[in-house]
């Protein structure tokens, strides 16, 4: 699926959480095997709130607040 399912669908971003979930049971819960699925679910509720603000909830997103941190400090990680 897209970005634009992803944020319809309900709830908003959740079949990119799901896909981590799986990910991460395939793969012995090693988070690097996942890496990718992370960034995809962050850029997804980064579009949610872009588009329905920072006080908007959905059950598989982080606050806006800590998901800005958390892109940061990946951001910062791949750039060592």
């Amino acid at each position: 699926m897209g970005l634009n399912e992803d944020l319809e669908s309900k709830p908003p971003c959740h079949p990119r959480a799901c896909a981590i979930q799986d990910c991460l049971g395939k793969n012995g819960y090693n988070e690097a095997k996942c890496s990718h699925l992370i960034d995809a679910l962050y850029d997804c509720c980064d579009a949610f709130y872009r588009k329905h603000g920072d006080n908007a909830t959905t059950v598989s997103c982080p606050k806006a607040s800590l998901l800005r941190l958390k892109m940061k400090q990946r951001q910062e990680g791949q750039n060592k």
